[in-house]
């Protein structure tokens, strides 16, 4: 599991090596609500593609070794540490047209303008309707209509239809 201390922690750690990250999932959505809502069992971090290998000497000198997952990607990598602690990577790129990509898609720019609160450090995330957007098209779990509902309630945004 990732509670806050070990996600505070990891952020300040990321900050001092000077490389901006922006979060995604559960800890995402708990940033923009402002509190841990529920556990977390790994965090999701996006971060720019020309700072993975410092990203990746940092994970590795915490301890941290990549684990191959069904999903694993060039840019989508998992990674864990001996206590469980879990950092879904994500690599993205900016391109020429102000758009972001990531693993051969292009997307607005404009989803990394969340900003919330983990603890007592302020992040970069996902905004609340892109969370939402990002929350469908798949079997949904109990922590995604957890997370789904948080969002709606606390951001006045109309529940997807599938989760009603």
């Amino acid at each position: 599991m990732m509670n806050e201390q070990d996600v505070v922690g990891l952020l300040k750690t990321i900050k001092s090596i000077g490389i901006d990250v922006w979060i995604d999932g559960g800890w995402g959505v708990d940033a923009l609500i402002g509190h841990q809502t529920r556990s977390h069992n790994d965090i999701d971090i996006f971060i720019k593609k020309i700072n993975s290998a410092a990203f990746t000497q940092m994970m590795v000198s915490k301890g941290y070794r990549e684990t191959k997952m069904d999903y694993s990607t060039a840019n989508h990598t998992v990674w864990q540490d001996s206590h469980g602690h879990i950092i879904d990577l994500h690599l993205f790129e900016f391109g020429e047209a102000g758009n972001i990509y990531y693993d051969g898609e292009s997307y607005p720019a404009a989803i990394l303008n969340g900003t919330g609160m983990i603890g007592d450090v302020k992040v970069c995330c996902l905004t609340a309707e892109a969370q939402l957007e990002y929350h469908q098209g798949y079997a949904i779990t109990e922590k995604d209509i957890h997370d789904v509902f948080l969002l709606c309630k606390t951001f006045k945004l109309p529940m997807p239809p599938h989760y009603g």
